[in-house]
């Protein structure tokens, strides 16, 4: 089997895998989307706009939908908690930009079927009147407009960009805590998920009526720009995206740092050990190249004793000559 052959497997299979997660972002998104839009049109209308039911629905749906699909997908849902995956490396750039499109695209299914399809209406009941508290918004478009308009005042820009951001730090930060370093949900974070969106809809939903998520915001405000309200929620949509992103940002920041001091430290270590390493190999080097000299050095002390030797058994055979010729005159005479 050629490399080809082996490589193209696992390609189809990475692609397959991207198309359930990808998949996966848009059911999740368009499930929360869906349920917010359906409790803040007809929940809240009918029912009154009790701020303990925006947390606790918020905070269930959240947590029903992540826990469902975590084993399917990285179950952001969210394209705040998609950048902040992006910027710290737990979610590829591509992956992302497709997870993002996809929480937009069920955002904006989810809020096609509610007003074009679910919110009843007559003559008499309007879609404009289902949309008090669906739409994200501040000033006149605010969460709490109709209550504070009585007074003379309203939550302004200012107070909306403070608490979005903090929200998304929040839940930015939750989303990055409960996930490994490829992104994957660990055990708890459908349940992490819905504590932060379901406190940070308990304070954000008097100001700006807990947008918490681009997508959310999206979704709704698209389909409410047809209508004849107060406030065009495009208009002001804008700050539903610059500050969760923001937020993202600098959930991100620190993380980043911490990754490259983690990083610098390990390349450190790594020159420490190859200089190691080295020391480690010259030195076999330098003992063989010793070991000849001292087999020479030991050869040439050896040299003399056998020199000094070979001349003493020479004198001793001369003088053996001498001795056999003087033994030999005597015998003549």
């Amino acid at each position: 089997m050629t490399a080809v052959e082996t490589t193209r497997p696992d390609q189809s299979r990475n692609a397959m895998t991207l198309v359930l997660r990808v998949g996966g972002e848009l059911v999740g998104s368009f499930l929360i989307c869906l349920g917010i839009y359906l409790f803040s049109t007809i929940g809240l209308t009918l029912y009154g706009p009790y701020l303990s039911f925006v947390a606790l629905a918020t905070g269930l749906i959240y947590a029903g939908v992540t826990m469902m699909l975590a084993k399917v997908c990285q179950a952001q849902f969210n394209p705040a908690i998609t950048v902040a995956s992006m910027l710290v490396s737990k979610t590829r750039v591509l992956d992302g930009i497709l997870f993002i499109l996809a929480q937009v695209l069920g955002a904006l299914a989810a809020g096609a079927l509610v007003m074009r399809v679910i919110l009843p209406t007559s003559d008499a009941v309007t879609v404009a009147q289902w949309m008090s508290y669906v739409n994200n918004g501040f000033d006149d478009g605010s969460f709490s407009y109709g209550q504070l308009s009585q007074a003379g005042v309203s939550f302004g820009i200012a107070a909306a960009i403070v608490v979005e951001v903090v929200a998304g730090m929040i839940i930015a930060g939750a989303a990055m805590r409960m996930t490994d370093e490829q992104g994957a949900p660990l055990q708890g974070y459908g349940l992490a998920m819905g504590v932060a969106y379901g406190a940070c809809a308990a304070f954000a939903a008097p100001v700006t009526g807990a947008a918490l998520n681009p997508a959310r915001s999206t979704g709704i405000a698209v389909f409410s720009s047809f209508e004849e309200l107060t406030q065009n929620p495009l208009d002001q949509l804008w700050v539903f995206w610059i500050c969760p992103v923001l937020a993202a940002a600098l959930v991100a920041l620190p993380m980043i740092v911490v990754q490259m001091m983690r990083g610098s430290q390990t390349s450190r270590i790594e020159i420490v050990d190859a200089d190691a390493q080295d020391d480690a190999e010259t030195e076999p080097e330098v003992e063989s190249e010793t070991e000849p000299e001292v087999a020479a050095d030991s050869a040439a002390d050896d040299m003399p004793e056998s020199a000094d030797e070979h001349a003493d058994a020479e004198v001793g055979d001369q003088q053996a000559d001498a001795q056999g010729d003087a033994d030999e005159g005597v015998e003549s005479h």
